[in-house]
C-alpha cells in the first residue's frame, strides 16, 4: 500500500542502482533522477562522497589490512590515492607500498613523487607525499 510520495515514486519510477538510459534517452539513476537535468544538492554530493569513500576504504583494507594501522594522516593519504587510482591501481606502486609498510616514510614519499602519477596530478602528489613524510594533513 502506498502511503507517501516517496513510496509512490519508488513504485512508479522504479529504483535503479546503476546508470541507465530512460525511454526519452536521458541518462538516469536512482528513482528517475536524470543526470544533467538538474544539479545535485550539497547533501547529495556529500552522501555520494561518503558512499564512495566507504567503498574504497573497504576495498583498501581488504587488499592491504596493515594500512589500517597507519596514523590517521598517513591512512588518509593512502585512502586518497586509492580513491583516485583505484585499489588495483594503487597495487602497482609496489616500492611505495613496501616503504610505507616498513615505516620508511621518506622513501615512500619519494617513491610517490618518482612516478608517472605524480607527473599527471602534480600538486596533489606533492601534498600527499608531504602528508606521508611529515604525518600531518596537508
Amino acid at each position: 500500500m502506498v502511503t507517501d510520495i516517496y513510496a509512490q515514486l519508488r513504485r512508479d519510477e522504479g529504483v535503479k542502482y546503476d546508470i541507465y538510459v530512460d525511454s526519452e534517452g536521458w541518462l538516469t539513476l536512482g528513482v528517475g533522477h536524470r543526470l544533467r537535468a538538474r544539479a545535485l544538492s550539497d547533501a547529495a554530493v556529500d552522501q555520494i562522497l561518503r558512499d564512495d569513500v566507504e567503498a574504497t576504504t573497504g576495498e583498501l583494507l581488504g587488499a592491504y589490512p596493515w594500512v589500517g594501522d597507519l596514523s590517521p594522516a598517513r591512512f588518509g593519504a593512502v585512502q586518497n590515492l586509492a580513491f583516485n587510482l583505484g585499489v588495483a591501481g594503487l597495487g602497482t606502486f609496489v616500492k611505495f607500498l613496501a616503504a610505507l609498510q616498513q615505516g620508511r616514510w621518506k622513501d615512500a614519499a619519494a617513491e610517490l613523487l618518482d612516478s608517472r602519477y605524480a607527473e599527471q596530478v602534480g600538486d596533489r602528489a606533492k601534498r600527499l607525499s608531504v602528508q606521508i613524510k611529515e604525518d600531518r594533513w596537508v
